[in-house]
């Protein structure tokens, strides 16, 4: 089948431009630590996806209508009032994580994060490999 077309593509921009432009200087420290973090968990540089989106590493993702997409394995965005983290895989199986992490919010393969210091560091590093491992 055809890959489908998203909207939401990799892009030539550039991250540390991006981060730099955010207005909250807490939310660009938070960045810059979860770019360190994915960079070393993927091996991967961070790449703009779209105009907001900080992505680590490209898989195909494929879904059970046999869609296929290119995506990135893993990567997060700072939207308003939220970290978005995005994840390959439904983050509600990992439950004893999530129990363990901190303050958070969790969608199917989303992770919402109002600081980085309200999770657990480890915690979050265990949710990030488990991800990591369920896109190999």
């Amino acid at each position: 089948m055809p890959k489908a077309m998203l909207k939401t593509k990799e892009t030539d921009g550039g991250v540390d431009a991006f981060v730099a432009s955010l207005a909250d200087w807490r939310v660009r420290q938070d960045c810059r630590e979860l770019m360190a973090m994915l960079g070393k968990a993927t091996g991967a540089p961070p790449r703009m996806w779209g105009g907001s989106i900080i992505g680590f590493g490209k898989l195909t993702l494929k879904y059970a209508t046999g869609r296929e997409v290119e995506w990135f394995r893993c990567g997060f965005s700072p939207r308003k009032g939220m970290l978005s983290l995005y994840l390959s895989f439904d983050i509600r199986q990992q439950q004893a994580l999530l129990d363990k992490l901190g303050k958070h919010k969790a969608g199917k393969g989303c992770l919402y994060l109002k600081r980085l210091a309200d999770a657990d560091p480890d915690v979050l590093k265990q949710l990030v490999r488990a991800s990591l491992g369920a896109a190999a």
